[in-house]
């Protein structure tokens, strides 16, 4: 357990000093670019390039001995909220490349392997990816249909991934494939897009998250080398299953991201700019009731997910509590986005301020990563187990 003494938010000085850095970051760099990039659907490579080659959070949680920041979990949730309050889109590519490649490869990858990628992803030099889901399973995971086949020193993989982060720009993808259809392995390969017979198919024009690029991957006969089979064959379930908690948590501290910034945009809305009846309209108890309850839900989900986040021990899986800051997070992220466009009622719905581009963002944290569905069902499993015990 925690300490009561502890700074929940801020545990060292060290995470108070890269928190004090993103925010002046995110104000300096994001803000400005973030509702263009929405807009054209376009994604800043140089700025993400940026985050690698002079802020050193391209492998942040990597220890320091092997060129990373030797940070923990918390670290990286600061990141996610300190990012996603200014451009949710481009703090999911953050993800994609941080979390879901550079921190899972790193706890998976042999020093071989190491050795040869490591360093070109933590620098920013290669944009990584992962790739798991598939145009018909997605939360099914055991029923991929991507294939990788042993020849001699070499696996050929055949099938496409969908909804890929980092798709169009990435140079290299943590890739998962059955190697044996009949007793449902999986296995996982680093994959390099200069492989021959690997496509990128068709970029994903939207709803929200729109400033970081999504598309399909197609492996047609694709020849990956045996050395970039990673951990055991038929094994990746269990490196899979190790990297959730810090994925859920992360994906729940974008959803603070958002609320955060929504409840500044309302609250300062209501308060200093927009009078009715003669008095601001923070002074209405309607108004007063969506502010309270959007404070409210936002203090206890950051409490929550950042409790989390100090627990999380990649060999120790604690898969009940980051499902529910999974579950959790992104419905406060969705209701106080909600609630800033109904306080800020026409300025809302249009894009003279951020609020609809957050709500249009939060959306997808209830998607991606797990659906709420499957970590409500993820939930009450974990809960059933325990009791039985």
């Amino acid at each position: 357990m925690i300490p009561f003494a502890i700074d929940l938010f801020n545990p060292t000085e060290e995470h108070r000093q890269l928190r004090d850095t993103l925010r002046r970051f995110a104000d300096a760099e994001l803000e400005p670019q973030a509702a263009a990039h929405d807009e054209r659907e376009e994604f800043n490579l140089e700025l993400f390039k940026r985050l690698g080659t002079q802020m050193g959070l391209f492998g942040l949680t990597v220890p320091a001995e092997d060129g990373g920041g030797g940070m923990d979990p918390v670290a990286s949730v600061i990141v996610m909220e300190e990012l996603s309050r200014r451009d949710p889109g481009f703090t999911l590519s953050y993800l994609a490349h941080e979390v879901l490649f550079v921190h899972n490869f790193y706890h998976s990858g042999n020093p071989e392997q190491k050795r040869r990628y490591l360093r070109n992803v933590i620098s920013g030099e290669w944009i990584a990816g992962m790739a798991m889901t598939e145009p018909e399973v997605g939360t099914d995971v055991l029923g991929m249909r991507t294939t990788a086949q042993r020849r001699g020193d070499r696996y050929v993989l055949n099938g496409t991934k969908q909804f890929i982060t980092n798709g169009p720009y990435g140079q290299i993808f943590l890739v998962y494939a059955k190697t044996d259809p009949k007793k449902r392995d999986i296995s996982a390969f680093v994959v390099e897009s200069k492989f021959p017979g690997f496509s990128v198919g068709k970029k994903e024009s939207k709803l929200g998250m729109r400033s970081s690029p999504t598309s399909s991957l197609i492996f047609e006969d694709l020849e990956v080398p045996v050395e970039n089979l990673l951990g055991e064959e038929g094994r990746a379930t269990v490196h899979m299953m190790r990297n959730l908690e810090i994925e859920r948590v992360t994906l729940a501290a974008q959803s603070l991201g958002i609320a955060l910034r929504c409840l500044d945009v309302m609250t300062r809305y209501a308060a200093l700019e927009r009078k009715s009846f003669g008095r601001p309209l923070i002074e209405h108890g309607q108004i007063q009731r969506l502010i309270a309850d959007a404070f409210a839900e936002t203090e206890a989900a950051r409490a929550l997910v950042y409790h989390v986040a100090h627990e999380i021990d990649p060999q120790r899986r604690r898969s009940l509590r980051a499902a529910s800051a999974k579950l959790f997070a992104p419905v406060v992220g969705e209701r106080v986005a909600r609630a800033a466009i109904q306080i800020l009622g026409g300025y809302g719905y249009c894009r003279d301020y951020p609020v609809e581009r957050m709500l249009r963002d939060a959306i997808l944290l209830a998607i991606g990563g797990g659906t709420n569905e499957a970590m409500q069902k993820n939930i009450a499993g974990d809960i059933q187990r325990e009791l039985a015990r």
